[in-house]
């Protein structure tokens, strides 16, 4: 097991680190907007956690003689999964350190300029400000970065390992048969 999850985990990571280091300059530069930039982010992390399914059935088929639990499935993929996930906060410390050390105030800035331009309330926009100076704060703290970080593709991460599981399991045919039909 420990192969196929390292293999399976570094190629989701690869690709997951790949995408956003392609990915960040654009937003950054403004060709993709930050609103679009989460709907190309949630899609490269889901392009990413698709691997889940081979890497499951590779499993079944190499390790476990043909069959696999729902239990051992998911097993397989929660752990490629958090192996991509530290894979995605690896790459965003090195991004926010090196690449775009200013992205919490370009963010901020973003969200109060678009709470502005729909015409929030003054009441809405201290909400608004006072959300985007906690956001900066636990961006400046390491620790608590790193766990946001890794909760941004975490939950895709289960969703597709449940799917996987669910549509790859196999039990052996003398566990799985059905009950004969009773004869009256």
């Amino acid at each position: 097991m420990k192969r196929i999850v390292l293999v399976f985990g570094l190629i989701s990571g690869a690709i997951t680190s790949i995408m956003m280091f392609l990915t960040m300059p654009l937003i950054q530069r403004g060709t993709v907007n930050f609103d679009n930039g989460e709907v190309v982010g949630y899609t490269s992390i889901l392009l990413s956690f698709l691997v889940l399914f081979p890497a499951i059935r590779s499993y079944r088929e190499n390790v476990g003689g043909g069959t696999i639990t729902f239990g051992r499935a998911f097993s397989v993929g929660i752990l490629i999964t958090v192996i991509s996930c530290l894979f995605y906060v690896a790459s965003w410390q090195v991004i926010s350190h090196t690449m775009w050390p200013n992205f919490a105030d370009n963010y901020a800035a973003h969200v109060t300029a678009k709470a502005r331009a729909r015409g929030a309330s003054a009441e809405e926009m201290a909400k608004t400000q006072k959300e985007m100076q906690d956001m900066k704060k636990m961006l400046a703290d390491p620790v608590k970065s790193a766990a946001m970080i890794f909760l941004e593709p975490f939950p895709v991460g289960l969703i597709v390992t449940l799917v996987a599981s669910g549509i790859l399991r196999k039990r052996d045919d003398a566990i799985g048969s059905p009950l004969p039909e009773r004869v009256a």
